[in-house]
């Protein structure tokens, strides 16, 4: 591979995983464009600002800025095209590979001889046989000759200070040696973390849906555990640290209001109805996904048998929502389980009033202290660094009556001594 000075790297999609890679190119020395259809988003990146309220963003853009354009012709000149486009599931949780197919015939029809394509985007195994391949040669493009097409599939974890796209280790497959060997010198020229090469393309795709299955699976056994030990009253989060101390055997996993994000709640169903279409049935997996799915509505009827300890019903009371982001401290709300519980909230007729300070655009509250004083009860959604100091006398102040500990972040015991009532997932 040339040096980086003089090879042109395109972006295609530049979101939570395509700008931050643009950025890491452009300080390793690449000439850096990147691609998008939104047209807010150019203009913000083109001032040297982040749309997306992340530190290392924040912090390296301005020093790494890069040209940004809505303009497909600029991938004529590209030596290396890196598609990060997302890849959702519809209303039924049918994989939605549209973005994918757009991003492969824009990239296709304005291919540069020899160019490396690199698909980022979680797909299932197969996709890049079944749907990327065929595409590049419907336009003329031969596999190996015209064209380098290999699957690396992001690694991305907003919010976490430690680990970004500058030393997650990353593994990568191709159709071709050649293909491979150029796709794992360019990750090794801009990640400083392991470069993992897979024996096959489908390989590859199929690491990224194993990682998020792991986590969904495991998710779910300790959110069944909560509704379990709640049924027993134990205290699933005191067991799960108890079981922590043994040091073999045992990854700690917590219950929680429900999962977001697009890579946990999306992911299984890629490999789950690919695998479908192969004859077989991941029963696990499915299942996996109907008791994650079950959490927002299991908040709600705790929230619902809370309050009639106190004779409030749901229908007109105040429900004050803390958090509308999926992760702490991050301003990412895809998938976030607060859309799903505030839809189970307003079927039962509740008030409804939000508060997230890395979210205020889709905030009815402004401050902390205007939710507290709109609500008679509250749902912990976002264990954000502003919501760790709620105490119980914060809470008896503005006369909460009741808290539903969404992420059992809270201090269960100091919140009841001062005589509001506390319930945790499972706790």
């Amino acid at each position: 591979m040339k040096k980086s000075e003089s090879l042109k790297v395109a972006v295609i999609g530049l979101g939570y995983v395509g700008l931050p890679l643009a950025v890491r190119a452009k300080e390793r020395g690449y000439d850096v464009v990147g691609i998008d259809l939104d047209k807010k988003k150019i203009d913000l990146i083109n001032k040297k600002k982040s749309p997306i309220a992340d530190e290392f963003l924040m912090e390296n853009l301005p020093k790494y800025p890069f040209k940004a354009t809505v303009d497909a012709t600029e991938i004529k000149s590209a030596d290396i095209v890196l598609i990060c486009v997302p890849t959702p599931v519809d209303h039924l949780y049918q994989p939605d590979l549209s973005p994918v197919e757009g991003a492969c015939k824009m990239v296709a029809e304005n291919l540069k001889k020899e160019a490396l394509v690199v698909l980022e985007s979680t797909v299932n195994p197969g996709v890049s046989e079944e749907v990327v391949k065929p595409i590049f040669e419907s336009y003329g493009h031969k596999i190996g000759v015209d064209v380098h097409i290999a699957h690396c599939p992001e690694r991305i974890n907003p919010g976490d200070p430690k680990w970004n796209v500058t030393n997650i280790p990353r593994v990568v497959g191709a159709f071709t040696p050649k293909g491979l060997d150029k796709a794992k010198k360019f990750y090794e020229s801009i990640v400083d973390g392991v470069i993992r090469p897979m024996k096959h393309i489908r390989e590859a795709e199929a690491c990224k849906v194993v990682e998020n299955s792991f986590r969904d699976i495991n998710i779910a056994f300790v959110n069944e555990l909560a509704k379990s030990f709640d049924a027993m009253d134990i205290d699933v989060k005191d067991v799960i640290e108890g079981a922590s101390t043994k040091p073999f055997a045992f990854m700690a996993h917590y219950p929680g209001r429900g999962i977001g994000g697009h890579c946990i709640p999306v992911d299984p169903y890629y490999l789950i109805e690919r695998a479908k279409k192969a004859g077989f049935d991941h029963k696990f997996l499915r299942t996996s996904r109907e008791i994650n799915n079950s959490m927002p509505d299991y908040t709600v009827e705790l929230l619902q048998d809370k309050l009639n300890e106190v004779k409030l019903p749901l229908n007109g009371t105040n429900i004050g929502m803390l958090g509308i982001s999926y992760k702490a401290n991050v301003d990412d709300d895809r998938e976030s389980p607060y859309y799903v519980i505030v839809k189970a909230l307003r079927k039962h007729k509740a008030k409804i009033h939000s508060f997230d300070p890395h979210v205020l655009s889709k905030s009815s509250c402004k401050s902390l202290e205007t939710i507290l004083k709109k609500s008679e009860a509250l749902i912990l959604v976002t264990n954000h660094k502003e919501f760790m100091n709620i105490d119980g006398k914060l809470l008896k102040k503005y006369g909460i009556k009741v808290i539903v500990d969404g992420m059992n972040c809270l201090d269960k015991n100091d919140i009841k001594k001062n005589g509001v009532i506390y319930k945790g997932i499972g706790r």
